[in-house]
């Protein structure tokens, strides 16, 4: 291993060999950083020339202290792996992930310390001690790129640092085809393409096939010893290289770096020399909108709710300006009001990325209403206004491409652009945008007149078919829906009647008889009430057992695939684990009645439903609660196999479906039983500073915990179940699943809406009216 004062000059060739390379793979789920640029709307659409100018469509994430998944385009669209370095040093080579530890924090923050915009300082330490990288992150406001300033210190010895880039462009690992020069790496699929422009010229560059002709493999010894100029008209998966100078002990290195993407090389060059040319302070001033530039900085500023709400928090506020950051971050830049359910691919290190895959980057009604919920709660009328405005798209109607049955309900998951990818009835998801569309009504941000339009087009198809329900015909679902009774419950895996199915669905059409009779239909208002009353009066006869195997007998079940809930029949199989019976399966799915308005907090079934949820003593398979570091948290529900495999290790899926994968616990239960305890709080009329204060500092604080470095809120949390060793997780800590997951931070900020409203966000008052009295 030479380690001279430059890097050793390598063999030139022109083609790197060994197309298409090993199979591609995504990178960790487990974010600790996710950014985007803030954009103002144009008459509440995304285009250019408003108070923002050119509209960026790029979004960067961040794991293991290095940049992964930066999608350019429309939000799922993954343009890059990731890219890190690799770090010679005397006594051996060292790569950024695997051989250093991290920390991530926010650039802009306030004088409490609290984010003011998704800017990170990201700082990586080799676990030797010979050197530390840090990296600033963000995208330009005005273009489209991402711009890092790099600075390489090194510590107890002389180092040469090797920027890696790993693109993955048009959403895939394959068909990519690149070109390294000292000037520029340049990658490219089809008409997508990206550019790395480096501050100053590299020492010298390469480009090669993953597995077989890739800079890091070369790397191993210290030196690159070939640097490939191009993978010809060949495509695979690829990794571009660029070594940096060496440097010397005690000594440090700092370098700007910026990606620009475009349609054409020339166009992703030109985002790149236009990013580099304007400079890394003014780019990063833009970014944050300080001075007269409008940026993240505005967006907070215009969250009016947002201090109060930081007030309830027991971190001073700094979970929820990083909730308020993500959930505007997670929202599609050409589709206004699009809101995703996470900007991650689950496990993905280990899913193939042979295919185009969204992961969690795709649209579900459900999460979708949870974070256009808490953005009304933040202050924000402008996106979950653009978010009902979008709803139409992904609701099935005659024209939808393939449809041939019933019309009015919600499509399970879609692009952002309403491509249809997964087709179950939800019905909990055909009622949510009722639900969001009544209470922008009330709270004055629909006008009377949008919602008559809105009543007619959109409203009125989806209360009918909850009232109706009917015969599918779309790809593989020619399946009869007969409401309440639905295809799938929240956690798309089980057909049946669900507590937190039927909650929604009676709140839902509560307030969609409240619209009809506003817009002059009081015929459809009749039965909709009708409906929703004859739903409420059954819940109990359909859901609740009074001979189960569980406690004293008497409690809600997850859900029952007929009306009857005491014949222990068994649920469906999921996850590769056992369906078994009907009774033994219970979850917080009940506690939803109570948020909505459709049960009182202290109603019989409620309440005798509490112990067999809490109840930490039953086996491992089975139990639910899980008090993590002094805090309650929750499974999904007993039996639940979405999750790594206690037996192996490894992540959801990897070497088939097995009996080992357990689900964990998923931090936004800890923030629902939080708004079920406020609720019964409030249930005399008012509840008093301690009980408040005990809720905060038992729910809200709960939440807090789960939170990582980078103050992002995963899915799920190790629950301390299996061998640490196989996981290396602490307990609270976020798995490998999603991270930031929107409808965690969702819960979390509408935890502390609920604490200063000292009620319900999510109360439907003509619900509650009518049946929790």
């Amino acid at each position: 291993m030479r380690m001279q004062g430059a890097v050793s000059v390598p063999a030139d060739v022109a083609i790197a060999p060994g197309a298409p390379g090993d199979q591609p793979t995504w990178v960790n789920a487990a974010k600790t950083g996710a950014g985007s640029s803030y954009e103002a709307y144009v008459d509440g659409r995304y285009q250019d020339g408003g108070p923002t100018g050119v509209v960026s469509r790029v979004w960067f994430s961040i794991a293991d202290g290095v940049l992964t998944e930066t999608m350019y385009g429309l939000i799922h669209e993954a343009q890059i792996k990731q890219l890190r370095f690799a770090v010679a040093t005397e006594s051996g080579l060292a790569v950024e992930g695997p051989d250093t530890t991290d920390r991530t924090e926010y650039l802009h923050t306030d004088a409490q310390g609290r984010p003011l915009s998704p800017a990170y300082r990201v700082t990586t330490t080799d676990r030797n001690g010979r050197f530390e990288i840090e990296k600033h992150v963000f995208t330009d406001p005005d273009r489209q790129a991402l711009m890092m300033r790099v600075t390489v210190r090194a510590l107890s010895s002389d180092v040469t640092p090797w920027l890696l880039l790993e693109p993955h462009v048009a959403n895939t690992g394959v068909g990519d085809r690149g070109e390294a020069r000292p000037e520029a790496l340049h990658a490219f699929e089809g008409d997508t393409h990206l550019l790395l422009r480096p501050g100053a010229p590299f020492e010298t560059a390469s480009v090669g096939f993953v597995g077989a002709s890739d800079p890091l493999a070369d790397l191993a010894d210290g030196d690159l010893d070939i640097a490939y100029r191009s993978t010809g008209d060949e495509g695979g998966n690829i990794m571009l290289a660029g070594g940096l100078p060496t440097i010397r002990a005690g000594e440090s290195l700092t370098r700007d770096f910026v990606i620009g993407f475009g349609e054409t090389r020339e166009g992703a060059e030109g985002a790149a020399d236009g990013a580099l040319a304007t400079g890394y302070e003014t780019v990063l001033a833009n970014f944050n909108g300080e001075g007269a530039a409008v940026g993240w900085e505005d967006y907070i500023a215009s969250l009016d709710q947002l201090p109060r709400l930081a007030e309830q928090s027991t971190d001073g506020g700094r979970l929820a300006y990083s909730s308020a950051l993500m959930l505007k971050v997670q929202e599609d830049r050409t589709y206004a009001g699009a809101l995703i359910a996470s900007l991650s691919n689950p496990w993905g290190d280990t899913v193939d990325a042979t295919n185009p895959s969204t992961g969690y980057k795709a649209v579900w009604p459900r999460d979708f209403y949870q974070v256009a919920m808490a953005m009304l709660a933040l202050g924000d009328t402008e996106t979950p206004l653009a978010a009902f405005r979008y709803l139409p798209q992904v609701q099935v109607r005659a024209e939808t491409p393939g449809n041939t049955g019933a019309t009015g309900w919600f499509l399970q998951k879609t692009w952002v652009d309403g491509t249809i990818e997964w087709v179950a009835v939800q019905l909990d998801q055909t009622a949510m945008p009722i639900m969001l569309g009544w209470r922008l009504w009330k709270d004055g941000v629909v006008s009377d007149a949008e919602m008559a339009r809105m009543y007619r087009d959109m409203i009125k198809p989806a209360a009918d078919f909850l009232v109706d329900g009917g015969t599918l015909g779309i790809l593989w679902n020619d399946r009869t829906v007969t409401p309440p009774w639905t295809q799938q419950e929240r956690w798309e895996e089980q057909e049946g009647y669900s507590p937190s199915t039927t909650a929604a669905v009676v709140a839902g059409l509560v307030t969609a008889a409240e619209i009809a009779r506003a817009s002059g239909d009081t015929a459809s208002a009749d039965r909709y009430l009708a409906t929703a009353d004859d739903y409420a009066s059954k819940i109990e006869s359909r859901m609740f057992t009074t001979n189960g195997s569980l406690g004293d007998g008497e409690y809600f079940v997850r859900i029952t695939r007929n009306e009857d809930p005491n014949d222990r029949a068994p649920i469906g199989e999921a996850n590769a684990q056992q369906g078994l019976p009907e009774d033994q399966i219970v979850d917080g799915g009940f506690l939803e009645l109570v948020r909505y308005g459709v049960r009182r907090a202290d109603a019989p079934s409620i309440l005798a439903t509490l112990p067999e949820y809490d109840d930490q003593t039953r086996e491992d398979r089975l139990r639910v609660r899980y008090d993590l570091n002094g805090f309650p948290a929750f499974r999904r529900y007993g039996n639940d196999g979405y999750g790594e495999n206690v037996e192996t290790g490894g992540s959801y899926g990897v070497g088939g479906m097995t009996p080992g994968q357990r689900g964990r616990v998923w931090p936004f239960f800890t923030g629902e039983r939080g708004h079920y305890e406020l609720a019964r709080a409030l249930q005399g009329g008012s509840a008093s500073p301690g009980e408040l204060a005990r809720i905060r500092d038992t729910y809200v604080a709960g939440m807090e915990s789960f939170a990582n470095g980078g103050l992002l809120l995963p899915e799920q949390v190790w629950d301390g179940v299996g061998n640490r060793t196989r996981f290396n997780y602490d307990p609270g800590q976020g798995t490998n699943s999603a991270t930031p997951l929107a409808w965690t931070h969702a819960e979390y900020i509408k935890l502390l809406r609920s604490l200063a409203d000292r009620q319900v966000w999510d109360r439907y008052a003509p619900v509650a009216e009518r049946y929790g009295r």
